[in-house]
């Protein structure tokens, strides 16, 4: 199974990740951006991502609920901002509720998805950006290196 980088910058606001997948860039790039596919692996088991809207494109978005065994939500949304089909998006990840109003005590970033081509493989690079240090220490202690790993992990497996 390959492995998931994680590097912080010098300025401690953004967190570089990088995955290597064993699949053409035209497939990779699928499972992020349909929404069936991205279902399928976004939310670490035995946690379930449930769609409430989704459009894939520039000025769209991808409202949805990391949803946990007992019913329990936390919302999520993706506005997509820039889109280069197979090479990368870029977008705004908040959390929010279920109307989509932006919880403002949660860290906003920058979110910057890059796929490039290494042979049969596919690196994908994500690269996400906050306002203050504080902010991506938040989210590093929430979880997100330890679920994002293991939903890359899930999306290696269906992959």
């Amino acid at each position: 199974m390959n492995e998931t980088k994680f590097t912080i910058s010098d300025d401690r606001k953004t967190l570089f990740v990088e995955r290597k997948f064993d699949a053409p860039v035209s497939k990779v790039w699928d499972f992020w951006t349909e929404q069936e596919l991205l279902e399928q692996w976004w939310a670490p088991l035995p946690w379930k991502a449930v769609t409430k809207s989704f459009e894939f494109g520039e000025g769209g978005h991808w409202h949805y609920a990391m949803t946990g065994p007992e019913g329990e939500q936390h919302w999520g949304w993706m506005g997509y901002l820039h889109i280069d089909p197979q090479k990368n998006f870029r977008g705004n990840d908040l959390f929010c509720d279920e109307a989509g109003t932006v919880d403002r005590n949660l860290p906003t970033a920058d979110w910057h998805n890059e796929f490039i081509e290494d042979g049969n493989a596919t690196l994908v690079k994500v690269t996400t950006t906050y306002n203050s240090p504080d902010e991506l220490n938040k989210v590093i202690e929430m979880g997100m290196k330890e679920g994002l790993t293991m939903t890359l992990n899930q999306l290696e497996e269906l992959l």
